[in-house]
């Protein structure tokens, strides 16, 4: 585990995530909002960015859990954080008690939350029987869940984020024994196991789970297509849920929760900033999240390519300063622009 020497927590109001998604509404006047975990992507510098803009609740990627708990190499590398990353939520991939009590005792004293990964689809997991293999075995989940919440109770919060089965009642049947086990709130993403991502959400079955779920007392996140406020609002309208968790939108856009269609240029120099003072991000990394963020911006094509022939963080860093105007942190405006500020007269497509 890397980290800027952060203390341990302790929950209170201010970053218990279960008090900020009941009390959102009556605070902000509005749901939750959540950066949800993403491979890779979900690192310390994009999280601080993602909290600029109104993300209520953030999450790391997926951590395994068998290899954090046995290697200090994946511990250094899988895990940073510092006492200004919270409300922060632990995503882990598991598919044991043992292993899974084990990386609590060692992660909950530097998060918020815990969140046990029941979605993902990749072949490589679900033959380990982690990710989306566990909503089709019940007894594992929330055995897991059970042994969690009945070694710590409230002192630490355990999510599952979870996909929908083809039978919608199997996934009620999951959720009820999940709220059963002692679960805290669920995250409901709309799609199945098998389900593209290039098929749209289905939100009749969100929708349907939480109608189902109305007499327990644990709250139900939205996940999917979720690129803009329209889509928050919509999502929302559609399934009565307690909050909206937006992934592949925020990587173009993690200004999206502020009400911004595209990524303001403030974002990136955030980014930027996060980057470069907290360190550890690979260079390829680095580059893609900035290529991500500025296609959202339209940037020249000619300039993309140049972009992405770039090798080296000293070479990235020049570049952005021989072609636009990039601000450092202190310096009058920084953070405040909205498009992108060329420093030569070029074609903005």
């Amino acid at each position: 585990m890397s980290a800027a020497h952060p203390k341990p927590k302790l929950l209170t109001t201010r970053n218990d995530p279960l008090h900020i998604i009941k009390t959102r509404k009556i605070t902000h006047g509005r749901p939750v909002t959540i950066a949800g975990p993403m491979v890779r992507y979900s690192k310390l510098p994009f999280r601080q960015v993602c909290r600029h803009y109104n993300a209520d609740i953030v999450y790391t990627p997926m951590i395994l859990a068998r290899e954090f708990v046995r290697n200090s190499h994946a511990r250094m590398a899988d895990f940073s954080t510092n006492d200004s990353d919270t409300p922060l939520i632990v995503q882990v991939g598991v598919n044991n008690v043992t292993d899974l009590l084990r990386f609590v005792e060692m992660v909950s004293p530097y998060c918020d939350g815990i969140g046990i990964n029941c979605g993902c689809p990749i072949k490589e997991q679900v033959r380990e029987g982690i990710g989306s293999a566990l909503i089709y075995n019940p007894s594992l989940l929330c055995e897991m869940v059970s042994a969690v919440k009945t070694k710590y109770g409230n002192t630490v919060r355990l999510e599952t984020k979870i996909r929908i089965h083809d039978d919608w009642d199997q996934t009620v049947n999951l959720c009820q024994e999940l709220c059963d086990a002692g679960v805290d709130w669920i995250t409901i993403h709309g799609r199945t196991r098998t389900t593209r991502s290039s098929i749209p959400v289905n939100l009749d079955a969100i929708s349907y789970i939480r109608n189902k779920l109305l007499d327990r007392d644990v709250p139900v996140i939205a996940n999917g297509d979720c690129f803009n406020m329209d889509d928050f609002q919509k999502i929302l309208d559609y399934t009565n849920v307690d909050g909206v968790m937006a992934v592949r939108g925020l990587l173009e856009n993690p200004a999206l929760f502020a009400g911004y269609e595209r990524c303001p240029w403030g974002a990136l120099e955030y980014f930027w900033h996060y980057a470069m003072e907290f360190g550890g991000l690979p260079f390829q990394l680095l580059q893609h999240h900035l290529h991500c963020m500025l296609e959202s911006m339209s940037l020249d094509k000619d300039m993309h390519k140049e972009l992405m022939n770039i090798k080296t963080t000293a070479a990235l860093i020049d570049w952005f300063d021989d072609n636009f105007i990039l601000k450092r942190q202190g310096e009058p405006g920084f953070a405040e622009t909205l498009d992108i500020p060329y420093k030569r007269d070029i074609c903005k497509v």
